[in-house]
C-alpha cells in the first residue's frame, strides 16, 4: 500500500467514526429531550398497554448498547447482568413493563450516560476494517444509533398517546401552495434491483439485493390527504362493509371505529388531538394514525389498491434512465432537509406537495418521511436472507401476520430511514405515524 493510499484509508477511517458519533449523538440528544420535557411520574407511567413506559425505553436502549457495543464489540464485563431480563424486549410484554422492578428516572439516565461514555471511548479506537462483522463498516455502531432512534420514534408515539398539556414543541412547516400536480403517476414494467447489499448499515430484512419483475401501475403522486379521507368517512366509508375485508370488517365493528384515531367531530368540523393540543384537522396533511384495514378500504372505495412492497421499492428507488436503484429518491446521497420531513423537525406530516427536491425520477413525492405507508404485502424474507446479527431482530416476524409499511415518517431519523428500509406491524395498529398511497395495475 502505498502511502497515499494509506493516507486515504485514514481518512476514510476518521470520516467514518465522526459520522458514526454524530449519528450517536444525535440520537442520545433526542433521547434527553423525550425523557426530559416531562416529570418523573410520567416517566414511569404506562400512558397505554401499548407501550412501556418512557423509562423502560430509556434503560432498555442504554441496555441493548452496553450488550452490542461494550459486551460484544469491546469484549468488557457486563455492568450490570442483573437488569438484562428486565430490558429483554421478547421477555417481558408491553403491558406488563411497568409491574416490573425497573430503574427509576435518574437511576436508568445515571447507567445510559456511563454505557455511552464508555461506548465512545471504544468508538475512539475501534477497527472497522480488520475486525468481525459487527465492526466492519462500523455496522455495530450504526445498528446502535438506528436503534435508539427507532426508541426515540416509540417515545413519541407514547407522548401522543399521554394526556395532558403539551410536552412538546417544534416549528410549523413552511406554508406551500396547494398541490396541483398530477395524481398519480405511471412506473413502468420490467425488472428492478430490490433491497440492497452495498449498504454499510442495512440491516438483515433489507439484505440481500435481488432482482424483481414488477408488471406497469400507476401509483399515487402523493399521499391521500386528510381531505380525501374525509370524503371516504362521508360517503359511510366505516358502515359499508363491502371495502372491508372479512377481518377488517370485525375489527371496525368490534371497535366501533368511525375515524383516524385522535379524530373527532364537533358539528361541521372534524378536530384531532396532536401531542396535548387540540385542532382542526388539516385537510391538505397526508392523513395518519390508521391501521392498515382502514387504509385497504378506503383504496377499495376509491377504486384502487395498496401497493405492493416492491411497487412502492421501484416507485422510490427505480431510476428509469440509468437502469439503477438508487439509495433514496433523489439519488445517493444522505437526506437533507430540501429533501423530507425527518427527525421530529416538525411535529407534523408536511402539507402534501412539500419537499420537491425529494421527489423520485418518475415524479413521486414525499416518499421518505413525513407517514409510514402502508403496503398490501406481509413480512417476508427477501431471497437469500440470513439473520444477523440475532433472528429476534426480523426472523421471528415473517408471515401472514404483519404488514410492511415503507418510507419512514417526521417522527424517523435519517440514519433509520432509506429507500430499502423495511418496518412492520399488526395490521390492527394505528398509534404508529402511519398513512399511506395508493395504487392500481394497468390494466385496472
Amino acid at each position: 500500500m502505498t502511502a497515499q493510499e494509506s493516507g486515504t484509508t485514514a481518512a476514510g477511517t476518521e470520516t467514518l467514526r465522526e459520522r458514526l458519533l454524530a449519528s450517536l449523538v444525535t440520537a442520545r440528544d433526542r433521547t434527553t429531550l423525550l425523557t426530559s420535557c416531562v416529570e418523573d411520574p410520567d416517566l414511569t407511567a404506562q400512558h397505554s398497554p401499548l407501550m412501556s413506559p418512557l423509562v423502560w425505553d430509556l434503560a432498555h436502549i442504554g441496555n441493548q448498547e452496553e450488550l452490542w457495543l461494550l459486551r460484544n464489540v469491546g469484549g468488557r464485563e457486563a455492568m450490570r447482568p442483573d437488569i438484562d431480563v428486565l430490558y429483554d424486549a421478547f421477555e417481558h410484554p408491553r403491558s406488563e413493563r411497568p409491574s416490573l422492578p425497573l430503574l427509576p428516572p435518574e437511576e436508568a439516565r445515571t447507567y445510559a450516560a456511563e454505557v455511552r461514555g464508555r461506548a465512545l471511548d471504544l468508538l475512539e479506537g475501534a477497527d472497522f476494517e480488520g475486525g468481525t462483522r459487527l465492526t466492519e463498516a462500523g455496522f455495530a455502531f450504526g445498528m446502535i444509533a438506528q436503534h435508539e432512534q427507532q426508541h426515540d420514534e416509540t417515545m413519541l408515539i407514547t407522548h401522543q398517546l399521554r394526556t395532558g398539556p403539551a410536552a412538546l414543541t417544534a416549528p410549523a412547516h413552511d406554508p406551500v401552495p396547494p398541490y396541483t400536480g398530477p395524481a398519480e403517476v405511471r412506473v413502468p414494467g420490467g425488472p428492478f434491483t430490490m433491497g440492497t447489499s452495498t449498504e454499510p448499515w442495512a440491516l438483515d430484512n433489507e439484505r440481500p439485493a435481488h432482482v424483481r419483475e414488477v408488471a406497469p401501475f400507476w401509483i399515487d403522486t402523493v399521499p391521500v390527504t386528510n381531505a380525501a379521507y374525509q370524503a371516504f368517512i362521508a360517503d359511510g366509508g366505516y358502515d359499508t362493509e363491502r371495502w372491508w375485508t372479512p377481518k377488517g370488517w370485525a375489527h371496525v365493528r368490534r371497535n366501533s371505529l368511525k375515524a383516524p384515531l385522535y379524530w373527532r367531530r364537533e358539528g361541521t368540523q372534524w378536530l384531532r388531538r396532536r401531542f396535548g393540543v387540540t385542532e382542526v384537522v388539516p385537510p391538505e396533511e397526508p392523513v395518519l394514525h390508521v391501521c392498515w384495514y382502514e387504509a385497504d378500504a378506503y383504496a377499495r372505495w376509491a377504486g384502487r389498491r395498496l401497493p405492493t412492497e416492491a411497487e412502492w421499492e421501484k416507485a422510490a428507488r427505480h431510476d428509469p434512465v440509468t437502469g439503477r436503484s438508487t439509495r433514496y429518491p433523489w439519488g445517493d446521497a444522505d437526506p437533507g432537509p430540501e429533501h423530507a420531513n425527518l427527525g421530529q423537525r416538525h411535529l407534523s406530516p408536511a402539507p402534501v406537495g412539500s419537499y420537491p427536491a425529494g421527489a423520485s425520477p418518475f415524479g413521486v413525492r414525499q416518499l421518505i418521511g413525513d407517514v409510514w405507508e402502508w403496503t398490501s404485502s406481509d413480512l417476508e424474507p427477501y431471497p437469500g436472507f440470513a439473520a444477523f446479527p440475532y433472528r429476534e431482530y426480523s426472523e421471528v416476524f415473517f408471515g401472514p401476520e404483519y404488514k410492511v409499511m415503507r418510507g419512514g415518517s417526521f417522527a424517523v431519523d435519517a440514519v433509520a430511514c432509506r429507500g430499502t428500509f423495511r418496518n412492520w406491524d399488526y395490521p390492527i395498529r394505528r398509534q404508529i405515524f402511519a398513512g399511506f398511497r395508493t395504487a392500481r395495475s394497468e390494466s385496472a
